[in-house]
């Protein structure tokens, strides 16, 4: 672009004034109203962008002739250009620069003046903090997304270097950088043919021969698991490098070519750099200070990990909510309180009434391990109870577990209460954590090695907090123990995953919601370089 195109049109309706004036400073005054209410009509319906110009007394900060907003413009134009980048809706830059370079009054220099501030209000909480509302794609995506204020956004790109503060708007953490990263490599991928034909087969394993182990080999070559070779045989090499994309994508590494593991090796890079756009926003939604240790819970790849000072230093696996409507486990930020030893189960009312009711009505001896508590308290022996007159909403009792072993619960849960009941916690169903896909709870987190992440947090305040655990656990009484330092807790969805070191990994779109946020992207205008638009 022209570095001075738009002072060019500032100074041309200046001189049309001036000459029109005789150079009259009245007229001239007259000319700075006119110009001041064409901005306050242009921005009328932008609210922030209007606050921002009725504190700034609607002088411009884009469309002046002044080193200032030269270089205001230069750093917004350089930022667009490279909106791409994030995987945020790419500007028309050209259609833009016709406009501006089609300004011939006062009234249209205004309308440019207030455009630049939204471009600038839009690109900076786009890029900080997302393009969408994360709870108007899936209602299980319960996040609150911290919006920039677009008056801040301008005043304090105005108080400032203006290349300076656009870089301090993108996520600044580690991850976002490396997902960066993939997303070039993929569009290489993509601009060089891609990752070659799908390997045509259902099955292959060690020592099999023919077409389909052929392209598998090509396959892994192109993706960057296998070096060149001209093996025509399932050999220890291609085992090798079945098995590391195995691991890289949640899946049992046996070295076996299945049915799962060619349908991962068949994924295109196109939808895996839509995996890695997706997560980029993920990324952006959660644009905040984690907390120096924090819980980092991520349904995709049924994990749960403690992370110090941005290490990983306790990881578990776990259990997540079913894949039906109303028991897939929410995505949402909150604090962890406190850990209770020997925990009750108070069964939710939507479990007691839509699974336990129906076994009461056929047997009133059935789940004979829980009990029935009525609205006073008090325990209610159930052959004093017809359980057929009650339906789910006349339902009058409440249900629960008391501690034990063979608790829903296991012998110990972690509270960082919220309105969606969801915590994590230890189960009696130890054999669900060999499963490679492990959906299976009601929307709470089971962790595989509770006693251990009960160790790792307590770690924090006692000195033997193996000791200090087993002593609560031992009386065989609800206990509960208050962490001294609360730790926030972050449960996410991500099926691109950056690690530190080693390749990005991959994990299945389990609830379908990553589906949900590229189709809301798209229909923003982000596409996918070199394959949309």
């Amino acid at each position: 672009m022209r570095s001075t195109f738009l002072s060019y049109a500032f100074v041309a309706v200046n001189a049309i004034a001036v000459s029109a004036s005789s150079g009259e400073p009245v007229y001239a005054q007259s000319m700075v109203s006119a110009f001041a209410q064409s901005v306050a009509e242009a921005a009328a319906r932008e609210g922030e962008v209007a606050a921002f110009y009725r504190a700034n007394a609607y002088q411009p900060i884009w469309t002046g002739d002044s080193e200032e907003d030269l270089a205001r413009r230069k750093a917004l134009f350089a930022a667009l250009s490279k909106a791409g980048d994030h995987g945020l809706p790419v500007i028309d830059l050209e259609a833009l620069k016709t406009r501006i370079s089609n300004v011939g009054s006062v009234r249209d220099l205004g309308a440019i003046e207030v455009e630049f501030s939204k471009l600038l209000v839009d690109y900076a909480q786009n890029v900080n903090s997302g393009i969408l509302t994360p709870g108007r794609i899936d209602e299980g995506i319960v996040r609150k997304v911290n919006r920039l204020d677009g008056a801040e956004v301008l005043k304090g790109f105005t108080l400032t270097s203006p290349d300076n503060y656009l870089k301090t708007l993108p996520p600044k953490n580690a991850e976002y950088s490396r997902l960066m990263r993939e997303k070039l490599r993929l569009e290489a991928a993509i601009q060089h043919g891609g990752w070659g034909p799908k390997v045509l087969a259902k099955a292959l394993k060690p020592g099999q021969s023919g077409d389909a182990v052929i392209a598998l080999r090509n396959r892994l070559v192109r993706m960057g698991y296998l070096n060149r070779s001209a093996s025509r045989t399932y050999d220890a090499s291609i085992q090798e490098a079945v098995q590391q994309l195995q691991a890289d994508h949640g899946l049992t590494n046996d070295g076996v070519a299945g049915a799962g593991t060619l349908a991962q090796v068949n994924v295109s890079p196109e939808k895996r750099l839509a995996s890695v756009l997706v997560a980029m926003e993920r990324e952006r939604w959660t644009n905040f200070e984690r907390g120096a240790r924090h819980i980092w819970v991520n349904l995709t790849d049924f994990t749960a990990k403690i992370v110090d000072g941005g290490t990983v230093t306790f990881q578990t696996r776990s259990v997540i909510g079913k894949n039906v409507s109303d028991q897939r486990s929410p995505e949402f930020s909150d604090v962890m309180e406190h850990m209770v030893i020997n925990p009750t189960w108070n069964v939710p009312r939507s479990i007691a009434t839509k699974e336990y009711l129906p076994m009461l009505q056929r047997n009133p001896n059935a789940v004979s391990h829980l009990k029935l508590i009525d609205r006073r308290g008090r325990v209610v022996k159930r052959d004093a109870v017809d359980f057929t007159k009650f339906t789910a909403r006349s339902f009058p009792f409440a249900i629960k577990q008391p501690p034990s072993s063979r608790n829903a619960l296991g012998l110990v849960k972690f509270m960082f209460p919220n309105k969606y009941n969801i915590y994590l916690h230890d189960t009696p169903s130890k054999s669900l954590f060999a499963r490679e896909v492990r959906a299976f709870s009601h929307g709470c987190i089971r962790l595989g090695d509770p006693f251990d992440f009960a160790y790792a947090l307590l770690a924090k305040q006692s000195r033997n907090p193996k000791a200090t655990f087993h002593n609560a656990l031992d009386t065989r009484r609800e206990t509960q123990i208050a962490l001294e330092q609360h730790v926030p807790v972050h449960i996410v969805y991500r099926t691109a995953i950056a690690p530190a070191k080693g390749r990005v990994t991959y994990r299945r779109d389990i609830y379908g919601r990553d589906a949900k946020v590229w189709e809301a992207l798209k229909n923003a205008g982000v596409a996918l370089p070199g394959v949309d638009g």
